[in-house]
């Protein structure tokens, strides 16, 4: 569903840059920038712990509006930079955007409801989509899809993109035909296919019973 209250954040201009930043991060402040559309990029600065605490009750979707400067700037998270090893924040980049221009952003897309197929049949069910990519307005934007797997009764069924239902406003980009999740059959029974294919296949290319090997063909002269 689409945003229904106002998320805001406080930050504040940032006049540390380069390589220096690395002194805000240990005193607990994420360097970060908003940029966008026909929109100089600003450099600004906040604190880390509010930041992992604000982004654990809101969705990535949502709308934040930033004050900058006494104005206020409606934007979206578009990036959080990490560092691999010790997962720290190194940076964040803020997409400012129009309330009355559409955007592009993913969304994520999550499996709800239990498929007979696996609790049936003991079917492994693969979740291949984690996101999908939409177009709307801002405040259209929904935080998420939700996929119902229990339309899965049997193995190697497939749920595809087509089967989602987007709010008004909302357009789905992503193909259609994509799948979503799908019941694969458990990897001991498909072993055990492979390994009857190979038989048959063996006994087809094996010659008959009591039949003659075929002459060997030689390229000289008889004697």
């Amino acid at each position: 569903m689409a945003q229904q209250t106002k998320s805001a954040l406080k930050v504040a201009r940032r006049e540390v840059l380069g390589k220096k930043v690395s002194q805000l991060r240990r005193q607990g402040v994420t360097p970060a920038n908003i940029y966008g559309n026909h929109v100089d990029s600003v450099a600004i600065q906040l604190s880390t712990d509010e930041f992992r605490t604000f982004v654990r009750g809101h969705g990535r979707n949502e709308i934040i509006y930033l004050s900058v400067d006494g104005e206020e700037r409606p934007t979206f998270i578009r990036e959080v930079h990490r560092n691999p090893v010790t997962d720290m924040i190194l940076h964040i980049d803020f997409l400012q955007v129009s309330l009355d221009h559409k955007v592009k952003l993913e969304v994520p897309v999550h499996l709800i409801g239990t498929s007979t197929a696996v609790d049936t049949f003991g079917g492994v069910l693969t979740h291949q989509l984690n996101s999908i990519s939409v177009e709307a307005l801002p405040t259209n934007i929904p935080s998420m899809f939700e996929a119902d797997i229990s339309v899965l009764t049997e193995l190697g069924q497939s749920l595809h993109v087509s089967s989602l239902v987007a709010p008004e406003g909302v357009d789905i980009l992503t193909d259609p035909e994509s799948v979503i999740a799908r019941i694969d059959i458990p990897a001991a029974e498909r072993a055990e296919e492979v390994e009857a294919v190979e038989v048959v296949e063996g006994e087809e290319g094996a010659p008959a019973e009591g039949a003659a090997a075929p002459a060997e063909e030689s390229g000289g002269e008889s004697e």
